[in-house]
């Protein structure tokens, strides 16, 4: 990490959080590091605070495949992005003098709604009922129409979202190592009528899966990329694929995402 020296923080900027940030500040000027106000500028990103502002950082900062982001813990719970914890800087001071940091490479989605605004998510893009009714989408995979599904919503992840919404919709926790999209169904009606898979599938990397909202008069659904919602009302299509980018962030040793995954569920 020492090749990298333009040092950008995000947090939430109140006064609990800006005494608790004080010593990271110290820290990375007593390493020569220059902190920078401008995230463009820098080419490591760290984010304070627990896996949701990791999240907010990565999206805030604009997905960036060209530096590398460093989840730094203020929380009592494990944390599946946070490599770092507050209370520890000696394990940052080691990653700041190591000059051959071990990098993790997490995958990304895009998100394309009506063939027009684009838009990436590190763990999930979910799409839901916006009213206390169920709604029809047509699945596609490629251009084979899979599935017609009704029930209240779908969620799309990448393999490190697989522990977060995927999880708790019994979806497959997955190694980020395998390039892939996990498919997992909120509640599907299943009848003589609509007929669902009725559990999570995964599609390859190179796959491109559709959903086609059906226009029954329920068509403005509740959409979010990660821990935001997505404010887009009237939508038709949607189209998800596994993107380009890849985040990029520091590796501990014994800190591995199996390892992660041990400590945050069992």
């Amino acid at each position: 990490m020492t090749t990298r020296r333009n040092l950008y923080f995000h947090y939430n900027n109140n006064s609990e959080m800006r005494e608790k940030v004080e010593p990271l500040y110290e820290l990375a000027q007593a390493h020569q590091f220059n902190i920078v106000t401008d995230y463009k500028k820098a080419n490591i990103i760290a984010s304070i605070g627990g896996d949701g502002a990791f999240l907010q950082a990565v999206r805030k900062t604009g997905f960036r495949d060209d530096c590398l982001y460093i989840g730094i813990s203020t929380l009592d719970r494990p944390s599946l992005y946070c490599d770092f914890h507050i209370d520890h800087p000696e394990q940052m001071s080691e990653a700041m003098t190591n000059e051959k940091v071990e990098v993790r490479r997490y995958p990304t989605i895009e998100v394309s709604v009506d063939d027009q605004a684009s838009f990436y998510c590190l763990n999930e893009f979910s799409i839901r009922s916006a009213i206390i009714k169920t709604f029809v989408l047509d699945v596609f995979i490629d251009d084979f129409h899979f599935e017609t599904f009704r029930g209240d919503g779908m969620v799309v992840a990448t393999p490190t979202g697989s522990t977060a919404y995927n999880k708790s919709l019994r979806g497959s926790v997955v190694d980020p190592l395998i390039p892939c999209i996990q498919v997992s169904e909120m509640a599907s009606l299943n009848n003589n009528r609509y007929r669902t898979l009725g559990s999570s599938f995964i599609l390859s990397g190179d796959r491109k899966l559709t959903f086609g909202v059906v226009q029954d008069g329920n068509d403005h659904p509740t959409m979010a990329m990660d821990n935001e919602a997505l404010g887009i009302q009237h939508v038709e299509k949607i189209d998800i694929k596994l993107s380009g980018k890849i985040i990029k962030t520091v590796k501990l040793k014994d800190n591995s995402f199996w390892e992660k995954v041990q400590r945050s569920f069992l």
